[in-house]
């Protein structure tokens, strides 16, 4: 149990925007916000996943973060001592936090669960085994995963953002030029215990899943594509996902077509409503990261191609609960050439910043 009494880092205005808030959350080492008036009465909570849950209802980063945060959090009272921990127990998330206040309704403390670090991610598993085709010649002689970004392999960038994040397990799928993956891993100054499965034939984006062995029996497997370059939060993650009461999590980034032209809006009977000038459309795509739970692991064909989006069908087809995460970090997936050459320019302009 923590408590925390100097709020600098953990309390915010309602009406300071939702990337001011983003801020602050990513400069403290928790994953919420207080929202206090002028005179530090409490006016609601924000957690990272309640800003994700608002992005998918087309809450904008400049919006002001009321509109993401919780109104009526459940908050304990100054000298309440054992009826405020008991409500924080019965929050029940490892990472649970609860504002107390005076009579007045000023913030006075906040208590905090200790994080749980048995709870948090243990295995992740990274798909590199993709020829790369749509780069030509850049995937000749080396596999994807390994072409340079920012000076250093992609895969590198991969590896250690899996280990920043604390993940102490990781296995690398590999099919193509896997002699070259291998040797890159064999020589890298691991900080995690990274091992390798050979697919002797391709088993699709999700089927190597069934090669992670006994460990992935009784807790939840990450699977990152070895293509993605991302700044997302993997604690966010995990924290999302336990805290819903999830089966499987999918990663989503957001992403923006604009329309050319004016779309001609027209009712059910054909009639003209209106014209829309060149309207952009959001939508939002697959990351290229899933948070996995055992019943997910259980479902994959051992040896047998299977897609992810096979996979996600068939969980949810008998039950299983799958959310939706948005990314709102940095994110790019490496497809194109044009996509190898928005990742260094991404990266150069972050070398500069620094």
């Amino acid at each position: 149990m923590i408590i925390i009494t100097d709020f600098d880092e953990y309390a915010c205005h309602p009406e300071s925007t939702i990337r001011e808030v983003l801020a602050r959350i990513d400069r403290s080492p928790y994953l919420f916000q207080v929202a206090v008036d002028e005179g530090g009465r409490l006016c609601g909570t924000v957690t990272d996943g309640d800003i994700r849950r608002a992005m998918l209802h087309g809450v904008g980063l400049d919006a002001p973060v009321r509109a993401a945060m919780q109104t009526q959090p459940v908050a304990g009272r100054l000298g309440d001592g054992e009826k405020n921990y008991e409500k924080l127990r019965r929050i029940g998330s490892s990472r649970a936090f609860l504002p107390v206040v005076d009579a007045g309704g000023v913030l006075r403390e906040i208590l905090f669960a200790q994080p749980d670090r048995d709870g948090d991610i243990r295995t992740a598993l990274v798909m590199a085994g993709g020829a790369g085709t749509r780069l030509g010649e850049r995937t000749r002689d080396t596999p994807k995963p390994l072409l340079s970004v920012g000076g250093r392999p992609i895969l590198e960038h991969v590896l250690e953002r899996l280990e920043a994040s604390g993940i102490a397990n990781i296995v690398v799928s590999v099919h193509y030029l896997a002699e070259k993956i291998e040797n890159f891993v064999k020589q890298r100054p691991s900080v995690a215990t990274v091992t390798l499965v050979h697919e002797a034939n391709r088993l699709g984006t999700a089927g190597a899943i069934s090669r992670l062995g006994a460990g992935s029996a009784d807790m939840p497997v990450l699977v990152v594509n070895g293509d993605v370059l991302t700044n997302v939060d993997y604690r966010a993650l995990h924290d999302f996902h336990i805290r819903h009461g999830l089966d499987a999590t999918v990663a989503v980034a957001r992403y923006d077509i604009d329309v050319p032209f004016g779309v001609v809006r027209y009712g059910g009977d054909g009639l003209f409503l209106g014209i829309e000038e060149k309207p952009r459309i959001t939508n939002f795509i697959a990351a290229g990261v899933y948070y996995l739970s055992p019943q997910f692991v259980g479902l994959v064909p051992r040896g047998l191609p299977i897609d992810m989006p096979e996979l996600l069908n068939l969980g949810r087809s008998i039950g299983l609960r799958i959310g939706v995460f948005p990314i709102h970090e940095y994110w790019t997936d490496i497809g194109r050439p044009d996509d190898l050459e928005r990742a260094e320019d991404w990266h150069r302009a972050a070398d500069a910043a620094k």
